[in-house]
């Protein structure tokens, strides 16, 4: 599953979430490779013609798209989200594709794991409710890994009020 519990001192638990990551650096060059020696396999029976010159802007348009596509989906992939509990003090900080941080706090014995099972963007999404504010946790996983999450958060906040 994309989340772990990293260890952390007696009183205090760390949740790590990311989305998941398919495609390694090297498997984004070895693909993006493999298709550009692909499609210049049609230009080999018309070299010399100016066929060729017609042929090229489009071709090295479909690359482009390709790299860019995935370059957006891995910048994409860059989300990260840790979820810090203590018998005092809840805290979720989320970290963005581009880089921007936000932020969001509560105190455990006020909040509320909710799994929407419908109504939500999406079939049982979770959210975290306190201090007055509710918030999505773990869009990018699954809707099984949404469920186990749901509880194993639950067991964790129990045991820790």
């Amino acid at each position: 599953m994309p989340y772990e519990w990293i260890p952390a001192p007696a009183d205090r638990q760390r949740l790590h979430l990311w989305p998941h990551r398919s495609l390694t650096q090297r498997g984004f060059v070895w693909f993006v490779g493999g298709t550009a020696a692909l499609i210049t396999v049609p230009l080999v029976g018309v070299l010399g013609s100016p066929v060729v010159w017609a042929l090229l802007p489009f071709l090295l348009g479909t690359i482009w798209a390709i790299w860019f596509a995935l370059r957006k989906n891995g910048r994409d992939r860059d989300i990260v989200e840790d979820l810090t509990l203590s018998p005092d003090h809840v805290t979720l900080t989320r970290h963005g594709p581009k880089g921007e941080r936000q932020d969001w706090e509560a105190n455990p014995y006020w909040l509320r794991v909710t799994l929407h099972p419908t109504g939500g963007p999406v079939p049982n999404y979770l959210t975290l409710k306190g201090e007055g504010r509710e918030v999505e946790l773990g869009a990018f996983l699954s809707e099984e890994e949404r469920i186990a999450l749901s509880r194993d958060l639950s067991e964790r906040l129990a045991a820790l009020r």
